[in-house]
């Protein structure tokens, strides 16, 4: 009867270890995009329901913008918190109100609902919205607005980030 005696070789533990350690990373980084793909999806419940709202909607609950605005200007959250990323708000301003200069870190995603609105950017040429006329301001660029109509503006506008509004000091040239 003849036995064999083998004799391992460093060669063949550091293969087999590299697999263990190559396996490990792999299921690390699956475990690591699967908690990120987990963290960055959106926080709403499956039984979170559809809903819609009209500018004039009696269920909305209108209260005072920042202090920063004239008195005049109303908002109402739409959706989300204001205190949090990806809320959805109406802004509501009466006609010949004057929108002063400022800036918000967030981009803006906006929709003029009711009135005319004249809007300058900081570095841009003026434009003026009319009803149904969408518009993006990035975050942090200065701008101001008119409701230039006799009726109310109502704008709505989506925020990526928690909504704020700095006043801006200086022009918008």
């Amino acid at each position: 009867m003849s036995s064999t005696i083998r004799i391992a070789r460093q060669s063949d533990f550091e293969g087999s270890v590299n697999m263990h350690v190559l396996r490990l990373c792999a299921i690390l980084l699956l475990l690591f995009v699967a908690l990120m793909v987990a963290a960055c999806s959106p926080e709403q419940p499956a039984s979170a329901k559809a809903f819609e709202f009209t500018a004039n909607d009696p269920a909305l609950k209108w209260g005072p913008c920042p202090p920063i605005f004239p008195a005049g200007c109303e908002i109402a959250v739409l959706q989300g918190d204001p205190a949090k990323p990806n809320a959805d708000v109406f802004l509501r301003v009466p006609g010949q109100y004057e929108i002063p200069a400022h800036s918000h870190t967030s981009a803006e995603r906006m929709i003029l609902v009711t009135g005319t609105l004249a809007v300058t950017y900081k570095g841009q040429e003026p434009t003026t919205l009319r009803a149904g006329s969408y518009a993006y301001g990035p975050a942090k660029l200065a701008h101001k607005a008119s409701c230039v109509s006799a009726d109310p503006c109502t704008l709505f506008i989506a925020f990526e980030s928690a909504v704020d509004a700095v006043a801006h000091d200086g022009g918008l040239e």
